[in-house]
């Protein structure tokens, strides 16, 4: 087949497969391959006399301009790393160019379509994960631990005889029973009833006795006047080191209930070795967790007991209307009271935000017993499990999702146990909550949050620690109340099929972002299903993979009944952060608002650029790091990130070597242990190390090395 030259720039054909000495004929384009080697972009020359089109191209591939008359001149550009697969093991990336052409004019016209290969080699960073040198063996015996004994009884006595005294000059002589100086000191002991089973010379005036009674021989030895000393035999042992002491393992706990295998979240953040902690029984301290959002459906099952019901705090703040305006009531057809039940409305489809954000928190553990027909006996697990953490729910949205800036004001107030006026009547907490989880916000500019802001700091002075939603913006635009200065703002992580995990697409990234933690995927745009659980939501026996989204109690309006939903947002990373912060208060980790939030920060696990990005804040949260639980499992592994937050996890060979083949950026690679088998290698208290590498066509090959993990 023919093939026109091509070439890149002025280097004629000098990346091209094609020869260049075949036959120049511009009226036609034919087929060649183009290679940018390590490149990031090159112009692309072709003499031709009619039009052209680039039709098709690979993804990872842009090309400008796309069409044009006369001679094929256009710029390649490869995006090497937007393209790299999880497993970056593809060392070239190649595809398809494809190009329409027309030609000549009247019976000289002509028109085809030219393929074109085009392959750019990727960027290599490889390094090898090792552990401490190890010695194998069949008839290696590995050191013992010694056991545990209480100090063992002399094995007899030992006796000095004076160097004057009349026995000591014979003590050399020999009878039956050893020195003849020994010999005498039996005849004392038999006669004072003292057993003597053998007798050891050890120089010219001492020897040592074996006896039935150690302290009944040294009373009378030393009473002796030629005796110049009589002590015990005492047992003395080896001192070699034994092996470093391994802490055992511990199991992690794995709830029961229905719907708890699909919590992957809990999981992620180590919960299986933080309630086995809690098994200890050292989450006594109180907390109230105030949950600003639509209401809650306290007739829930997997809720019950877990709230401060209507007459213990609850409250419903909105007034009837929310504006004058507004055509219909904020649902449940009255102004403030004591009840932020989440109402049903007519014609309500969607289920209960603030039950959804609740059940994460505090959800029940076991058999809540049978609610409706169909209905889950046992459902979900929240976080704080049996510690000593209520919710405090505040209704300040209504039935349509929406809410104001007074309304939100209100509610903060009102959480932190500061007074507020409603209707006429002033009113105060009788829990005040160390803890205030808001997942609500909107895009509004500084200025129009300050009210926001100051109730935001005013709750912050009182004591509570105020966790904001950062916003589904799928940009850097600020949400407010999250980017109050005084307030926690949280994004959102979800999983990526390697040990890292990355931000959620809709995750809003600013620089007030503080924190991160699991609110899973967009279910429209990136619908991934990592988590590897299935489930069958139609209940016809056809499971279907589980959405890596966060399921929690929710409510059935059109049935009117519980059920369990799935939802994804920043609005679920909140209360991921909140659960946490309420169980270092009830442990006693923390005693307040500041150094709780410095325990959540010291603790997190940096994704993403090294330190605080606004992507991730000062990382992802990390239960079993904070809390300070037991190792529950010790797997070695590799954390592979670049800057913007993507995670690959190239295979590792027998020997620990790995070879990732990526595009041209900066590199973050941790190799560390797993000990709370969350699949995340070298988080905060766990053994591991850290490299970084950059990679570009200047450095087309990075090598970190052995990266040495310590064992735990």
């Amino acid at each position: 087949m023919w093939r026109a030259p091509l070439c890149f720039s002025a280097l004629l054909c000098g990346l091209l497969s094609t020869a260049c000495d075949q036959l120049l004929t511009p009226n036609r384009l034919g087929e060649a391959t183009l290679s940018l080697g390590h490149a990031q972009s090159q112009q692309v020359t072709q003499s031709f006399t009619g039009s052209w089109k680039v039709e098709e191209k690979p993804a990872w591939l842009t090309v400008a301009p796309a069409s044009g008359s006369g001679n094929v001149r256009f710029t390649v550009t490869a995006d090497r790393t937007g393209n790299t697969p999880l497993a970056a093991d593809q060392a070239t990336l190649s595809g398809k160019l494809a190009l329409s052409w027309t030609s000549g004019t009247g019976a000289a016209a002509r028109s085809g379509r030219a393929v074109w290969t085009v392959k750019a080699d990727q960027f290599e960073l490889r390094g090898r994960i090792v552990e401490p040198v190890t010695v194998l063996g069949q008839d290696l015996q590995p050191p013992q631990r010694p056991a545990v004994r209480a100090d063992a009884p002399a094995h007899g006595v030992i006796v000095k005889y004076r160097a004057q005294a009349p026995t000591a000059a014979g003590l050399t002589a020999q009878t039956a029973h050893g020195p003849l100086a020994a010999q005498r000191g039996i005849t004392r002991l038999q006669a004072a009833g003292v057993g003597v089973r053998r007798v050891q010379a050890l120089s010219e005036r001492s020897a040592a006795l074996q006896v039935s009674d150690v302290a009944a021989a040294l009373s009378v030895l030393r009473a002796d006047p030629a005796v110049e000393s009589a002590v015990p035999n005492a047992v003395l042992r080896t001192q070699a080191a034994s092996e470093r002491p391994i802490r055992p393992l511990a199991r992690p706990v794995e709830p029961a209930d229905q719907y708890a295998p699909l919590q992957w979240p809990l999981r992620l953040l180590g919960y299986g070795a933080v309630w086995r902690d809690m098994e200890a029984g050292a989450y006594t301290r109180p907390v109230t967790v105030a949950v600003i959002d639509s209401g809650v459906r306290f007739d829930h099952p997997d809720l019950a007991g877990r709230l401060w019901g209507p007459s213990e705090g609850a409250l419903d703040v909105l007034p009837t209307f929310l504006n004058s305006a507004q055509a219909t009531d904020n649902g449940d057809g009255d102004g403030p009271d004591r009840d932020p039940t989440d109402p049903r409305t007519p014609g309500r489809t969607l289920g209960s935000h603030g039950t959804h954000v609740t059940g994460i928190i505090a959800a029940r553990w076991g058999d809540n017993g049978e609610s409706c027909a169909g209905c889950s006996r046992s459902g979900v697990v929240g976080a704080v499990s049996s510690a000593a953490v209520k919710v405090l729910p505040i209704r300040a949205i209504d039935a349509q999702g929406e809410t104001d800036v007074a309304q939100v004001v209100t509610a903060l107030r009102y959480a932190a146990g500061l007074s507020v006026t409603l209707d006429g009547v002033t009113i105060t907490s009788p829990h005040p909550a160390q803890v205030i989880n808001l997942s609500l916000g909107g895009e509004i500019d500084a200025a129009t949050a300050q009210p926001m802001c100051d109730a935001v700091l005013a709750a912050s002075q009182a004591g509570a620690l105020v966790v904001v939603a950062a916003g589904n913006g799928y940009g850097s635009a600020p949400y407010y109340p999250a980017a109050c200065p005084a307030a926690v703002a949280v994004g959102s992580v979800t999983l990526s099929g390697a040990s890292a995990p990355r931000r959620a697409v809709y995750s809003s990234a600013y620089p007030a972002v503080q924190l991160s933690a699991p609110g899973g995927t967009d279910p429209f745009q990136e619908p991934t299903t990592y988590n590897g659980m299935s489930w069958d939501p139609q209940g016809d026996g056809s499971p279907e993979r589980f959405l890596d989204a966060v399921i929690s109690t929710g409510w059935d309006y059109v049935q009117d009944r519980p059920n369990y939903e799935v939802e994804s947002g920043t609005s679920q990373a909140a209360p991921q952060v909140s659960a946490l912060a309420a169980l270092l208060l009830s442990k006693g980790v923390t005693t307040d608002a500041p150094g709780t939030l410095a325990r959540l920060v010291a603790t997190a696990t940096d994704l993403g650029a090294a330190g605080r990005d606004e992507a991730f804040g000062f990382g992802m949260i990390n239960a079993a790091a904070a809390l300070g639980a037991p190792a529950v499992s010790d797997t070695l592994g590799l954390r592979l990130q670049d800057a913007r937050g993507r995670s690959f996890q190239p295979p590792l060979d027998a020997q620990g070597s790995f070879r990732a083949f990526l595009g041209d950026g900066s590199y973050r690679a941790v190799a560390g242990r797993d000990l709370n088998a969350n699949g995340v290698f070298g988080e905060a208290g766990e053994p591991g190390i850290e490299k970084e590498a950059v990679l570009g066509p200047a450095t087309p090959v990075g090598d970190l090395g052995d990266l040495t993990v310590q064992p735990r």
